[in-house]
């Protein structure tokens, strides 16, 4: 029988979690590496949700470009 990393299991449930989170919710974080692009995979409201999601890759965390980018406009009002 062929057991299934828990990073792979880990990162299942995190997304499944967080595609089931309302589209309402900012994504403030994308995970980020060498396999997600840039601006990477941007579906994470915290940084705890992302942080579980690249626990045991190599893959890290970031603010979503679109949302500091809302943030600095709104700024200049």
């Amino acid at each position: 029988m062929r057991r299934i990393p828990l990073a792979v299991i880990s990162v299942s449930l995190v997304l499944a979690t967080v595609g089931s989170v309302s589209p309402a919710v900012a994504a403030r974080y994308c995970l980020r590496g060498s396999h997600w692009g840039y601006p990477g995979n941007c579906q994470f409201s915290t940084l705890q949700q992302c942080r579980a999601a690249a626990s045991g890759t190599s893959s890290y965390c970031g603010i979503n470009p679109r949302h500091a980018f809302a943030r600095q406009q709104r700024g200049r009002e």
